[in-house]
């Protein structure tokens, strides 16, 4: 098996590539969406079954946030934002470990090698996917700044004309804006892409017993990963809805 640092093509819709990444993230997503459905379906007082497995996840991300946010009536108005973007990373990450992902595939023939294409991979392993969600993310906290404390109190905080100092310090909250792109989705990718590699080289050594601890390992940095994204996220707005002094 070829390690690739791009996510794989194994198909086309029309003139539209598919890659194996973007496959496992339309899997997550759509485990997502009828996971939803069924805890809503009928909805009762004293939950119960599915429900009451999906309350006790929200309840306790929304007391994280709000531990965070510090304001019940605030928290609950970005909650919705950040707990999707954790529940669709953490179900991206632990996905890239089920078995068979990463090893059933296609047999393709590159510079003379036969090598396997995985027909599934974690869509954190992909940059594309990463990158994507950490632009989502970065714009969302600018809209959030402004719908919050004004267009022109938000744009303050960038372009400031009150002096040398203030100028300066603007430039470096601009560019520092652009470095979350970079640093959100580079951080999440290099953890995903590197415990792929990881259990793929030490399944490779010992199949059968020296994996499991890595395997428990990566279900640990899996939650990690999607933990710090979403609260960075969530500082991030706070910081932006807040006004400067």
């Amino acid at each position: 098996m070829e390690i690739s640092l791009a996510a794989e093509k194994i198909g086309h819709i029309g003139s539209f590539p598919v890659t194996n990444s973007m496959v496992l993230s339309w899997i997550a997503s759509i485990i997502l969406m009828i996971s939803s459905l069924l805890a809503t379906k009928n909805l009762k007082k004293i939950p119960a079954g599915i429900q009451n497995f999906f309350e006790a996840i929200v309840e306790f991300l929304f007391n994280t946030a709000d531990s965070i946010i510090g304001d019940e009536k605030v928290t609950k108005k970005y909650f919705p934002f950040v707990a999707t973007i954790f529940i669709f990373i953490i179900t991206n990450n632990w996905l890239g470990l089920v078995p068979g992902v990463g090893t059933i595939g296609i047999n393709e023939i590159k510079d003379g090698h036969n090598i396997l294409v995985p027909i599934f991979r974690s869509g954190a392993a992909d940059l594309n996917m990463t990158l994507a969600l950490a632009i989502t993310a970065v714009i969302a906290v600018q809209i959030f700044g402004v719908a919050a404390i004004g267009t022109f109190k938000y744009a303050s905080k960038f372009i400031n004309f009150k002096g040398p100092i203030n100028f300066f310090v603007g430039i470096l909250e601009l560019l520092s804006e652009f470095s979350r792109m970079i640093s959100f989705s580079f951080r999440l990718f290099g953890n995903v892409f590197a415990g792929e590699v990881l259990l793929m080289v030490v399944a490779s050594i010992a199949p059968l017993v020296a994996p499991i601890p890595f395997f428990m390992l990566e279900l640990f940095v899996g939650f990690i990963q999607a933990t710090v994204f979403a609260m960075l996220t969530l500082v991030f707005i706070k910081t932006a809805t807040t006004e400067a002094h």
